[in-house]
């Protein structure tokens, strides 16, 4: 699991305006009926994020998280995975036991409520605006998995802590997927993260490197997984940087 019910993302530096955000239940081409989460900054934006969470889908600090970016002036949406096989139920990590739906999770099906996440975005916060994709840990294996879809649209994808090693069905890991991305690319990992070798993150830069992707690692050395967290006082200097990689590849790309 990468965040608790305790956990929140820690505050950008600098100055923040103010955010208002809603609950929403978007549908997909098959059908599908999934929860997301809107937050709009004051201003009308440009810029916009579509978060992908890590494995427990669309929890409170992914909320948290779209408001953090609004209060930046960049829209952002949270989505869920898991309409399909656990409905518009509660995600709070005392009721929602994950591991099944997670097991049940198709790329062919996520892409749909994708395409209908972005959809809604362009219909309803900006049509020309500049999307990108914010993921973590499993999401963080969706946005990089996103590279790979030059006909979404996006002018980036940012994938924190994303876990290499992951396969979905039978299909290649997202490691060996790499050489497909098309997009610029920001990567932030942690260099403590049991279970994403620096090794991997090092096979990622170069496929990267090699395929000429417009494309930012960035190795927070000692950091664990998931220290991207207002609790981890002692990574608080990686969270900071973390921000402002993130503010400034998206203020590039846009």
């Amino acid at each position: 699991m990468c965040y608790d019910d305790n956990a929140r993302p820690p505050i950008p530096d600098g100055s923040l305006g103010n955010a208002y955000g809603e609950d929403l239940v978007l549908t997909s081409a098959d059908g599908n009926r999934f929860m997301a989460y809107l937050a709009r900054p004051e201003q009308t934006s440009d810029r916009q994020v579509l978060i992908y969470p890590d494995i427990r889908g669309l929890h409170q600090f992914y909320k948290d998280l779209a408001l953090r970016f609004a209060e930046l002036g960049i829209a952002a949406l949270a989505i869920d995975y898991f309409g399909r096989t656990a409905g518009l139920t509660s995600r709070e990590e005392s009721v929602f036991e994950f591991r099944p739906h997670v097991q049940q999770l198709q790329l062919e099906t996520f892409f749909q409520d994708v395409e209908a996440s972005l959809s809604y975005l362009r219909q309803n916060v900006g049509a020309q605006g500049s999307i990108f994709t914010v993921g973590f840990c499993l999401g963080g294996s969706f946005s990089l998995l996103s590279g790979t879809k030059p006909d979404l649209g996006l002018k980036g994808i940012i994938a924190f802590y994303a876990g290499l090693s992951r396969s979905f069905g039978d299909g290649p890991s997202v490691l060996d997927q790499a050489k497909n991305i098309t997009y610029p690319l920001l990567g932030l990992f942690g260099g403590a993260d049991a279970g994403i070798p620096v090794s991997d993150v090092r096979k990622l830069e170069e496929a990267l490197k090699l395929k000429g992707i417009d494309e930012k690692i960035v190795v927070y050395q000692g950091a664990p997984h998931s220290f991207f967290d207002r609790r981890s006082t002692d990574f608080a200097e990686a969270s900071s940087d973390a921000w402002k990689q993130v503010q400034d590849f998206i203020s590039t790309h846009s």
